[in-house]
Formats: C-alpha cells, structure tokens, sequence
C-alpha cells in the first residue's frame, strides 16, 4: 500500500510538527502559503509524487536531486526564479513535470537530461529562449510552453519524436524552424497569438495531426496545403 500524506489547502506557513515517516511515497502539499520547506523532505528516498504548487516558494534545494524514485513533481504557481540543476539527475522522473506560472527567465538545461519525461509543462513564464540541444526529452508526448516571452524555438525540436501536443501560444514567434515537420506523431500544434505571417512548407507532412490552432497572429498567410489539411478532418483554427 502506497504512504500517502496529503495536506492541501491547510494554511500551512511551515511543516513545524508535521511528521514526514522514511516510507513516504505520496506526499501533497499543494494549497498553502508555504516560503520553504524542511530539508529532511529531500531525505525521502522512496518518494514518487511531490506536489508544491500553488505555494509561496522562491528556491528549491539542489538537494531535491536526492529523489531518485520521483515520477511526478509539481512546482507550479510558485515565485521561482530559477529551478536547481540537480532536477536533471532525477531518472525516475517519467510521467510529469510542472513548472508553470513562475518567474523564470531560463529553461533550465538541466532539464534535458530528463530522457524518459512524458509531460512538461513551462507555461507562463518569462522564458524568452531555449537550449539549442532539446533532444534529450526524447520520450516528451506533450510539451507546453505558452505564456512566454519565446521569439524562436531551436530546431532541435523536430527530434522530439515522440511528441503529440506541442502547445506555443502568446509568445513572440516570426517563423518557425522547419524540423517541426518530422513530428511524425503530432496531434495537436497551438499557435496562437504569435506573431507568424507564414509556415514552414514541412509542417504539411504531418500527417496526424487533428487540431492546428492559428489564431491571433496579424498579418498570416495562409499556404494553399491547409486545405488538404481539412479535407482529412484536421481542425484547423484561423
């Protein structure tokens, strides 16, 4: 039986009193007005969920590299600035990684070397670049990253094969690099609210794709192959 501690939405300031047993595997805290956090949590080895969103936390402890057995962390709507390199080192990390809503100005490199992530999301930040190597997340199947402040992403992108929603709304796009058409398994491509006046010929090749979402970009042209796009039963949002 998992050991699970969940303590959302109490009011707590602190963990002063609150006993975190070795065997931990399952704890939440999400909901609370909580600045730090005690440094034996990071001694949880076995923990495989954390959640500490929606607190008032402005650092995490390198120490958090420690969690070897984490598949699931959320750090979201917090008031990091920066997140700690250690994240990279946490191999069990597999299903989901939150970070949104932060005052991040960089996408952490470190979080490339997270291989067998399925989800991140990055969303409203202020991230406005990032790494040129993205081909570590090769197991990412839904990558967001709206609500930036994003003028380019790398064309390191299209090596995310594995990749089925990729979600780059409100940010500052021109243009986009024209690897994105190797997403053989994209399904779902957000668009909105960049500034892009055209699209990469490639993207026509994405052959799963069943929603494209290209609102609120002035001045696009749209290419005569979005048609096509429709007539399989693509949704295509202008």
């Amino acid at each position: 039986m998992t050991t699970r501690l969940e303590l959302s939405g109490q009011g707590l300031t602190s963990l002063s009193g609150v006993d975190l047993p070795p065997s931990l595997e399952y704890l939440d805290l999400y909901d609370n007005q909580l600045t730090s956090v005690p440094g034996e949590l990071w001694s949880l080895s076995g923990l495989r969920v954390l959640n500490l969103a929606t607190n008032r936390l402005t650092s995490v402890s390198p120490s958090i590299g420690a969690l070897r057995q984490l598949h699931t962390l959320d750090l979201g709507h917090n008031e990091l600035t920066t997140l700690p390199d250690e994240l990279g080192e946490l191999s069990g990390l597999t299903e989901y990684l939150y970070v949104s809503d932060n005052r991040l100005t960089e996408f952490p490199a470190a979080l490339c070397s997270l291989g067998r992530l399925k989800y991140l999301g990055c969303t409203d930040n202020r991230i406005s670049t990032l790494p040129e190597d993205l081909s570590g997340l090769a197991s990412l199947r839904e990558f967001r990253l709206y609500g930036n402040g994003l003028t380019s992403v790398p064309e390191s992108l299209g090596t995310l094969s594995s990749l089925r929603e990729l979600h780059l709304r409100k940010n500052r796009l021109t243009s986009l690099p024209s690897s994105l058409g190797e997403l053989s398994e994209l399904r779902q491509l957000d668009l909105r609210e960049n500034l892009l006046t055209s699209l990469p010929g490639s993207i026509a090749q994405l052959s799963k794709l069943d929603k494209l979402d290209l609102r609120w970009n002035k001045g696009f042209r749209e290419p005569s192959w979005l048609a096509d796009f429709e007539a399989r039963g693509c949704m295509v949002l202008r």
